[in-house]
């Protein structure tokens, strides 16, 4: 399964709406920043199944700011990173996912991109989608899991997955 991991698009919908049309994930993950610009990619591409938290600048919401989901036999647990002070370093997030016993840790708020694997645990926060930003690709297939976080320009050539 290949998706698409987006966070702080912060109102640039047409960049995340043509990600998608272009890489044509299996589905989007969408890690906060705002819930409204996810719900308007999930109307351009309703095809594209996608999976969304909250983030800081979404204020009051029923919508959980964690999820924990399988994907292809792992775990992913999706978060804006806001609640875990990712801006300060990633200990709390990084405690969270193993608790939650994670495969892969999804989080945005820094704007910051990264993807490392540290003991087992895959960890990628895939920057800020908005215009001209960075994005995310997470593989997972038969219990094997690959990311990468995606430059403006790899974008603009045909990034092939």
């Amino acid at each position: 399964m290949n998706i698409l991991v987006v966070s702080d698009s912060h109102g640039n919908v047409d960049n995340m709406v043509r990600l998608t049309r272009s890489l044509r994930p299996d589905a989007v993950f969408h890690l906060g920043d705002l819930l409204r610009d996810a719900r308007a990619l999930a109307r351009e591409c309703p095809q594209t199944p996608m999976a969304s938290v909250p983030g800081n600048c979404d204020g009051w919401t029923e919508e959980p700011d964690i999820k924990n989901l399988m994907v292809d036999g792992c775990r992913v647990l999706l978060s804006h990173g806001h609640r875990w002070q990712v801006k300060m370093g990633y200990g709390a997030a990084i405690g969270a996912a193993r608790r939650a016993g994670a495969n892969v840790l999804l989080f945005g708020h820094t704007h910051q991109p990264c993807c490392f694997q540290e003991n087992g645990l895959w960890i990628m926060n895939p920057g800020a989608v908005g215009a001209g930003g960075t994005c995310g690709w997470l593989n997972i297939s038969g219990g094997k899991i690959s990311c990468r976080v995606i430059a403006p320009e790899e974008q603009e050539s045909g990034f092939i997955k």
